[in-house]
């Protein structure tokens, strides 16, 4: 039996997954799959450095220190090949609090911003709350269920005088897609062209599945570096959102300066004690654990194949390159996304994030989080099939 076949009882935690499905789908009777949080416990290193702070008593003012920027150092050339220099690294207490600094510090209410639909809806609505104006890559759908990028359209979107920012997710959510290295390339000499900044939000390139590698867009060269901010962190690949930690990697040093000033205008000041202490153990120690979850994850993805092939034959997943969490495909059913949301809360009691949510081209997909227990997956299973049929 798998450390990760637990299932743990989350309700009554103040958990926004299970205990806040009232008030986010108006209904509570059903079983929440949708936020991108775990079902698993964190590293049991990571557990006992939160002990032993716990333990000591004190919680005054802390910063990281040397030990976390090597255990980052170490962390991203063991597991991505990438070397790094420490002085890069800037703390934030989230990736979408460092884009929200990134936008005001780097972009006018006059600028445009690109970003990639179907893609993880802060992106845009951020923007949009800055009053930027979001132009929309739209990634393409390839005869192998694959997305794309399509670069004659992100040209034309870049080369606007006013676009000054494009968001890129690597690996993409929803959809799990790992971006190659020309991919990435192509990228970065089309925002080097145009003068664009790149801002990388690379929160799931832990979580590689079926051997596929992860290449950071910053690492390919040192022109495309200086023209990138990369987010990381360690809150997807361990489950430890909740303690609000994560990284920004900023080889030049100018926007350094600039990203720092406009931390300081907010006073935002870094990481709390808690979270630095979960993100050194886990980056220190959590390798073996990470292992075995990626492998139960991919377990998960077989399973929900084997089950849709079986008992809803008409709807299929893309089959994630990196992520817990699952694109499914139900445009074959010919429902609106209401009748889709309405079919799922109230016939199957399943909560899923609809794909509309994403972009208007995510219109016909549900997103599904299979960071769980297998016993829960096969439950989320039977209540999709209720729903669909």
């Amino acid at each position: 039996m798998s450390q990760f076949d637990q299932v743990i009882n989350r309700k009554k935690t103040d958990s926004v997954k299970w205990d806040y499905t009232k008030r986010i789908f108006g209904v509570e009777d059903v079983l929440p799959m949708w936020v991108a949080d775990m079902d698993f416990q964190a590293p049991e290193e990571v557990i006992d450095a939160l002990h032993t702070r716990v333990d000591h008593g004190i919680f005054g003012y802390t910063m990281p220190g040397s030990k976390m920027e090597e255990a980052v150092k170490n962390r991203l050339k063991s597991r991505h090949s990438w070397e790094i220099d420490p002085k890069t690294i800037t703390y934030s207490p989230g990736i979408v609090t460092a884009i929200s600094m990134a936008i005001h510090a780097f972009t006018t209410s006059e600028d445009k911003i690109v970003v990639q639909p179907p893609v993880y809806y802060p992106f845009f609505e951020i923007a949009q709350k800055h009053k930027r104006e979001v132009l929309y890559n739209q990634l393409l759908l390839n005869e192998n269920f694959r997305y794309e990028i399509d670069f004659n359209d992100l040209e034309e979107k870049l080369s606007d005088e006013r676009t000054k920012l494009f968001i890129l997710c690597n690996p993409h959510n929803p959809s799990g897609r790992v971006w190659s290295e020309e991919e990435l390339t192509k990228i970065g000499d089309l925002c080097i062209k145009h003068n664009v900044l790149i801002i990388s939000d690379d929160i799931h390139s832990d979580l590689l599945l079926f051997g596929n590698q992860y290449t950071p867009i910053a690492s390919i060269r040192k022109d495309i570096a200086n023209q990138t901010i990369t987010c990381i962190a360690p809150s997807k690949t361990f489950n430890l959102a909740g303690l609000q930690a994560s990284i920004l990697l900023i080889p030049n040093d100018s926007l350094k300066r600039r990203y720092n000033e406009v931390q300081q205008l907010f006073g935002v000041m870094g990481i709390n004690t808690l979270g630095a202490d979960a993100m050194q153990a886990a980056y220190e120690h959590g390798s073996n654990w990470l292992d075995e979850l990626i492998q139960y994850l991919q377990e998960n993805v077989l399973l929900i194949e084997e089950y849709l092939m079986n008992h809803l034959p008409q709807v299929k997943i893309m089959r994630p390159e990196s992520t817990y969490l699952v694109w499914i495909d139900v445009r074959s059913l010919n429902k609106s996304d209401k009748e889709l949301q309405e079919l799922l809360l109230n016939k199957g009691k399943l909560a899923l994030h609809i794909g509309s949510k994403f972009g208007e081209n995510g219109e016909g997909f549900l997103r599904m989080n299979i960071a769980c227990p297998k016993e829960t997956l096969l439950d989320g299973l039977k209540r999709l099939k209720i729903a669909l049929t």
